[in-house]
């Protein structure tokens, strides 16, 4: 599995690049959200998505990791395949889907070309209480150096727990002790408290 493709950016079009990474050219499917952030840029990095099937594999990149978290919450729709995900990506910005399902927006989903309003009322559904409780930074780029309380917060996120009560709880865990706790000491503690 592919994390990210660093390197030269040997073509750019509106549905796919190819990057020279260590003399292997990768030919990547992007939408057109991806293909606008790129620019001129002569490197670029791409966050990866690899598809599997019996005929084909493809790879799929996004111009940051919360566009690839978006992409993957919106193909685990029955329904919903890459194209069609990459396809809702290229219409609308990452922020605005986010935004639309979130707050239950039939109307902004049905816009886009391909879904019509069963499909569109699958993915609020579906896709709804996911969001809601990654709060509305997921699609920010998480920070290099992570400190104790946001691995703490990831993992609490992880196991299901809503990040807005989560983070109250481990800043009330973070007050009441002086010394420095490890992520496991923060996530017992608030797993004590939630």
């Amino acid at each position: 599995m592919y994390d990210y493709i660093s390197g030269k950016l040997v073509f750019k079009g509106a549905s796919h690049v190819v990057i020279d990474a260590g003399g292997v050219g990768y030919h990547i499917n992007i939408s057109l959200n991806t293909y606008s952030r790129l620019g001129g840029a002569e490197h670029c990095k791409l966050f990866i998505w690899q598809h599997v099937k019996e005929d084909a594999l493809t790879l799929y990149g996004f111009a940051d990791d919360g566009e690839r978290r978006l992409f993957l919450h919106l193909v685990s729709i029955s329904g919903i395949g890459p194209n069609t995900g990459r396809m809702m990506l290229s219409s609308i910005t990452p922020a605005e889907i986010q935004a639309a399902i979130v707050s239950g927006n039939v109307a902004v989903i049905q816009r886009i070309k391909g879904i019509g309003p069963k499909s569109a009322q699958r993915v609020i559904l579906e896709l709804q209480d996911k969001l809601r409780k990654e709060g509305p930074d997921t699609l920010t780029v998480v920070p290099i150096n992570k400190t104790a309380k946001d691995e703490a917060l990831s993992a609490l996120v992880m196991l299901g727990f809503a990040r807005n009560t989560a983070e109250k709880v481990l800043d009330q865990e973070i007050n009441k002790n002086t010394g420095d706790l490890t992520v496991e000491q923060l996530i017992k503690f608030a797993l004590k408290t939630l």
